[in-house]
């Protein structure tokens, strides 16, 4: 029987997936464990993985299109094997599972054209589940803002023994990847979501319990219970959404299959720059010291593999790549690329979108002499364990001025204020897609080397995408950085919850006037954006005051 695969939710924020490369096209044999396309989400570029085996008789999705959480992507099913009527349940907005499905869908329009009374009596006949010995697995919560999870990668197979305590899968949020684990002893009967793809939270994920339990009748049952709990208001709104599905699922097949066949060339490069390789070929390369960028793959889409780190030659990679550089383009040639807005992107796009524009923001700017800040970091170096930087030093400084300064720590909850007495300062991180933002926690009561080396750990985690939830929530105070491109100046978006952001610039060398002279000097400027809900002009100059007078003096930090 045909089966229909559709878009998992792959990180807490996520609402839709870009398809970023096809790794298989229509007609192709797909066995468990294949990987059918790479996922580009708000976080992370993620692999499809198929848990079916069977003909690619479908793609519903084109490479570099969205398509909503649990949305259609593909259909797996037996070769020649009729799909006309999955298709037409599909376009209805229909799930695609079973003849029964459709027996609820025409129920369903039914009780649309009933009486709210009569609603609640066609709901009240359940799906009858006590002689079912299996237990549905949901997707749990895992941090504050979570809305969806995505699986990463399952440990477990259909069919396989599962005991209290094994580790199921493991779910990747817009930060994290975290290890999701069972309660319950028996056999894991069904998967309900692939990996790579996402799912709300209470989402079902799949289902335990004694080998040959009747676990359709459980789903069924959850299914009938969640399209239920919807109030009528809500049921025009599914109406739209089954008008709008088939235009993702509609789309000419030979532009799907010619996608899909430059994926499928030798590059280990996505168009959006990440690196196609296995977690073992990734862990190797790493061992050995190979850079991993430099590997051609033999895998599948040009995947890089085990044996393609193992017989890597750099010398000949070198001299491949220096004779297989481009030509320039053409002089006076008129040209231009268009990129679809990544995951991530939009997710900053909406947070700091929703900050600038209900939160009225002021700015407040300071020049702070760096002489003796320059004296100290050489003489703090000479015996430091780390290597303290000046970004290391504003952090202590900036946690010192919190402490002096209540009102700056504080953040915006509607009816109330919250004023902090603990100090953890965010420190806005660039990666490849975007910006992340991991906590330095209690960052006033540490020395500046134990600063240094959580600053330096939690920004290779950042780049990386290492990050657990306790490294990014928190945050009091945020501290944005650019003086080390050579920014002199610069304003900052608050990042909520916090009521300020301080925008860092660059040491430059100068002329400054000093007891009637000039004289050369080295000058930092700062700007303070702030909440004017929350904070007053008085407010944020008199802490800046005090970080000036901390940074133009800097054994005040230590005491």
């Amino acid at each position: 029987m045909a089966e229909v695969i559709r878009m998992p939710k792959m990180s807490d924020t996520m609402e839709e997936g870009v398809i970023a490369a096809w790794l298989k096209k229509v007609g192709d044999d797909v066995k468990a464990g294949d990987i059918l396309a790479e996922v580009e989400t708000d976080k992370a570029t993620m692999e499809l993985e198929s848990y079916d085996e069977g003909v690619l008789l479908h793609i519903g999705v084109e490479e570099k299109d969205a398509v909503p959480v649990n949305g259609v992507i593909a259909i797996i099913g037996e070769k020649g094997e009729d799909i006309d009527e999955l298709l037409k349940e599909v376009e209805g907005g229909g799930s695609g599972d079973s003849g029964a499905d459709k027996e609820e869908s025409k129920e369903e329009k039914k009780e649309e054209t009933t009486s709210e009374s009569s609603s609640e009596s066609s709901a009240a006949e359940e799906i009858d589940t006590s002689d079912v010995n299996a237990n549905l697995i949901t997707m749990p919560k895992m941090s504050d803002t979570m809305q969806e999870g995505t699986i990463a990668s399952w440990l477990k197979k259909v069919g396989d023994e599962v005991k209290s305590g094994d580790i199921l899968a493991e779910v990747e949020t817009d930060k994290a990847t975290m290890e999701l684990e069972s309660y319950d002893d028996g056999v894991l009967l069904h998967i309900g979501v692939e990996e790579g793809d996402s799912v709300p939270i209470d989402g079902v994920i799949a289902v335990i319990g004694e080998k040959g339990a009747d676990y359709e009748k459980l789903l069924k049952a959850h299914e009938q219970k969640s399209s239920g709990s919807g109030s009528g208001e809500e049921k025009p709104a599914a109406k739209e959404e089954k008008k709008e599905e088939p235009k993702a699922a509609s789309k000419p097949a030979p532009k799907k299959e010619e996608a899909s066949q430059k994926t499928t060339s030798s590059s280990s490069t996505t168009d959006t720059g990440r690196i196609k390789a296995s977690p073992l070929a990734k862990k190797l390369a790493e061992d050995k010291g190979v850079d991993i960028a430099l590997v051609k793959g033999s895998g599948e889409g040009g995947r890089i593999i085990k044996r393609d780190v193992e017989s890597f030659d750099p010398a000949t990679a070198q001299a491949a790549a220096q004779s297989g550089a481009a030509a320039p383009a053409a002089v006076g040639q008129e040209s231009y690329t268009e990129e679809k807005v990544s995951q991530m992107r939009k997710t900053i796009a909406k947070r700091l979108a929703e900050s600038k524009f209900s939160a009225p923001h002021f700015y407040l700017t300071m020049e702070i002499n760096m002489d003796k800040a320059i004296e100290a970091r050489k003489s703090m170096n000479e015996i430091a364990p780390v290597k303290i930087s000046f970004n290391d030093m504003v952090i202590k400084a900036v946690a010192a001025s919190l402490k002096q300064h209540p009102k700056v720590n504080s953040s915006w909850l509607g009816d109330k204020i919250r004023y902090n007495d603990h100090v953890h300062i965010g420190m806005a991180v660039a990666v490849e897609e975007g910006l992340l933002v991991p906590v330095i926690r209690f960052a006033d009561s540490k020395t500046l080397s134990q600063i240094s080396q959580e600053a330096k750990s939690l920004g290779g985690k950042a780049k990386n995408k290492e990050l657990q939830p306790k490294d990014w929530e928190g945050n009091t105070f945020t501290i944005s950085n650019l003086g080390m491109f050579g920014i002199e100046e610069f304003t900052a978006i608050v990042n909520p919850p916090d009521a300020c952001i301080l925008a860092v610039g660059g040491i430059k060398e100068t002329v400054v006037v000093k007891d009637g002279q000039m004289q050369v000097g080295n000058v930092m400027k700062v700007t303070l954006s702030c909440d004017h809900r929350v904070v007053d002009g008085a407010v944020g100059s008199g802490f800046l005051k005090t970080l000036k007078g901390l940074l133009e003096d800097p054994v005040r930090i230590l005491i």
